[in-house]
């Protein structure tokens, strides 16, 4: 392949090595959640491989609308890598073909204009400061608070989309995570430093659990700096083509992490770990100034878990918490980050707590971002499978490292009959941490 100073996001003959890997075997079938629940050729990876070759080649548009519906009915999970004998890194050629889309046509209005407010970070928290105020005029609450719900009038528009009276979503908060914690918290004792990249997930609609994340961190004598001026990671843009937003993106939060000179990059988001650990070193490979730091920051890069059992020695908990868990691996933390070990270290220290496995755990929920919202069946059916796992440990609380997952988990353990409650892993720390407190 010639020498180029372009990554596989600008051109898209630069996936061609991927795509020869590809033996047609057919072993990503048994792992793909779209093929498992739609049960057709055309969802499975290989022919989504077959379809790109048949691009490169000429003999299909981009814009074709079968090879249109093709590329955007992928959760871009990674499942079927962790299957693929040959290991063809399939997420690459499915971002290749949705950016080469999006130069060829440019992006959808709807699109173009959420994602654009993006790049003007106050814009976009006004929006959603806006949102949260007048949620309750389209949404009931549910949960005492915790939850929202579509009311009558609204599931007439939005019943097309999933949004019908028995679909369960985190409430927006009207004071983000990061306006209700100072940009520096200290703790007594600390010899270390570390930046919490809060994501927009954590930060607007479950700020308890970001919150969580500090005391956790704190607890165990850790100083956390939490930037304001931090932005969303990119990675809703990335996976939707828009490749010059998230460079723009990805630049901006390096320069806000590189103006803390801390010694760690936190993260409790798997979407958000995996774009500073690898997407920003890929988006920004042949940048003289970036690539060098995006490299340099990947390397400082943690999920909470990894942070507290491998870099600094976790401080165990004492306060006693009678549950029974079961935990969720989200896509993007067990197959991006390869963090999965971890978190099950952290919820069976805790004492009091019965942890039980569920079947396939790793088996994608079907939240894919948007995905749920575009192809709502097909992700609720998959969502299904999973809240049935759940349901079968007879667990009373399912955790996970990803709010994305909780927001999935939430709609389809309800939709299920189930009565588990949907928490963040770390929260389950922070729990018995406080309870130790309490004790004492």
């Amino acid at each position: 392949m010639a020498v180029t100073d372009k990554t596989y996001h600008d051109e898209l003959a630069i996936v061609q090595e991927e795509l020869d890997k590809c033996m047609k075997c057919g072993n990503c079938m048994a792992v793909c959640p779209v093929y498992g629940a739609d049960k057709v050729e055309s969802a499975v990876t290989r022919s989504k491989i077959a379809v790109a070759e048949a691009v490169l080649a000429g003999d299909l548009e981009l814009d074709d609308p079968q090879v249109y519906e093709m590329l955007f009915n992928c959760l871009v999970c990674k499942s079927c890598m962790t299957n693929c004998p040959t290991k063809v890194n399939f997420d690459r050629i499915m971002l290749a073909l949705r950016a080469a889309l999006v130069r060829k046509n440019g992006l959808p209005w709807l699109k173009k204009a959420i994602f654009s407010t993006l790049k003007h970070p106050k814009l976009f928290d006004a929006g959603l400061r806006v949102g949260a105020a007048m949620q309750g005029l389209a949404f009931r609450s549910e949960k005492g608070g915790k939850a929202i719900a579509p009311r009558s009038p609204f599931t007439k528009v939005g019943s097309q989309f999933g949004f019908d009276d028995g679909r369960q979503m985190p409430s927006l908060n009207i004071m983000p995570l990061r306006d209700k914690v100072p940009e520096v918290v200290r703790a007594p004792g600390s010899t270390i430093k570390v930046a919490f990249f809060t994501g927009d997930s954590l930060n607007y609609f479950y700020p308890d659990a970001g919150k969580d994340l500090i005391d956790v961190l704190t607890a165990n004598h850790v100083e956390v700096h939490i930037p304001k001026e931090q932005n969303c990671c990119g990675v809703p843009v990335l996976v939707h083509g828009d490749i010059d937003t998230v460079r723009k993106l990805a630049r901006k939060n390096i320069d806000t992490m590189e103006a803390t000179g801390c010694d760690y990059l936190i993260t409790g988001c798997g979407s958000c770990g995996g774009a500073w650990q690898h997407d920003y070193v890929e988006l920004l490979a042949s940048d003289p100034v970036y690539g060098p730091k995006a490299q340099k920051w990947a390397s400082k890069t943690c999920d909470i878990s990894t942070f507290l059992t491998k870099v600094i020695k976790l401080r165990q908990p004492k306060g006693r918490i009678e549950k029974t868990v079961t935990y969720h691996d989200s896509c993007h933390l067990k197959k991006s980050m390869k963090v999965f070990v971890e978190p099950r270290e952290i919820i069976k220290s805790i004492p009091g707590l019965t942890f039980k496995e569920m079947k396939a755990p790793d088996a994608c929920c079907g939240s894919g971002g948007s995905y749920v919202i575009s192809h709502y069946e097909t992700a609720s059916a998959i969502g299904q499978k999973k809240a049935d796992d759940i349901k079968a440990t007879q667990a009373d609380t399912v955790s996970t490292g990803c709010p994305a997952c909780m927001m999935q988990l939430l709609d389809n353990v309800n939709r299920c009959g189930g009565e588990q409650d949907v928490v963040h892993y770390i929260s389950l720390l922070a729990e018995s941490y406080r309870k130790e407190y309490s004790q004492s």
